[in-house]
């Protein structure tokens, strides 16, 4: 039968958003999923998020990367489906829902979303890296030379090669003229880079001012689809209260079989 699904983005972060109140979207058939988010054969995308009802809050947020399998928390598609739920009118400002890190917070105003993320209790320094949980696995690493820097073939390397099958997200950041910091992200489950990753941003915004690299706890991160805005309140190496700030928006509204 047809289905309606939305495209949204988040900072260049693409998703195929679906409203699975009724539960009648197969999430098991992971083939399925991967052939929805195929950039040849589907309608393309970072990953597929189910919006789903949840007792106790406004909703639920169950999410696929681009391989079909369900993953952690994604914070662009956290942000792109406060958006959605929008659109549905099931909140108007301000949320609470569930996703698979546990309760989260958001607020929107126009286009853009300010999302609660999960607190930091241990960032993990690794030789010349960091390592920590942002509601997702995340290595970040400063580099010179970002814009030329071969993210994929190194991302890939250091996904598989430290982190083996299960792997982790490779952030590589780099200072620039504006007090901020520029990212570029390989993330697992789509096996390649990203134009934006929510957790990802985030996790260099903490890493950051964990370093010493910054001592402000307002942190600008420029992707490549866009800028973003990580806050947040630390106390002897643990932070509270992050709050991932940025544009949503819907891209484009469509029927497919399934």
């Amino acid at each position: 039968m047809k289905n309606i699904f939305y495209k949204y983005q988040g900072t260049g972060n693409d998703f195929v958003m679906v409203d699975n109140r009724n539960g009648q979207f197969p999430k098991h058939d992971n083939a399925l999923i991967a052939k929805i988010c195929h950039r040849r054969f589907g309608v393309g995308s970072d990953g597929l998020i189910l919006l789903e009802n949840d007792e106790n809050t406004d909703f639920r947020m169950v999410y696929f990367n681009a391989d079909g399998k369900e993953g952690s928390m994604c914070g662009n598609g956290g942000r792109c489906i406060v958006a959605f739920a929008h659109f549905l009118d099931i909140i108007k400002k301000d949320t609470t829902f569930i996703a698979v890190d546990g309760l989260h917070e958001a607020t929107i105003i126009g286009d853009v979303v300010s999302l609660k993320m999960t607190d930091v209790s241990q960032v993990k320094e690794k030789p010349n890296a960091l390592f920590m949980n942002t509601g997702s696995p995340h290595h970040v690493q400063i580099v010179k030379n970002l814009k030329s820097f071969d993210v994929v073939k190194e991302g890939a390397r250091m996904r598989y090669g430290i982190y083996g099958e299960k792997g982790s997200n490779i952030n590589f950041v780099e200072a620039n003229a504006e007090g901020g910091f520029d990212i570029r992200t390989y993330e697992r489950g789509v096996e390649d880079e990203t134009l934006s990753c929510g957790t990802g941003v985030t996790a260099v915004a903490l890493g950051m001012y964990h370093l010493g690299k910054t001592s402000k706890k307002t942190i600008a991160v420029n992707a490549l689809g866009g800028n973003l805005e990580v806050t947040f309140q630390e106390n002897k190496g643990s932070y509270s209260d992050i709050y991932l700030k940025g544009e949503a928006r819907q891209v484009f509204k469509g029927e497919m079989l399934w």
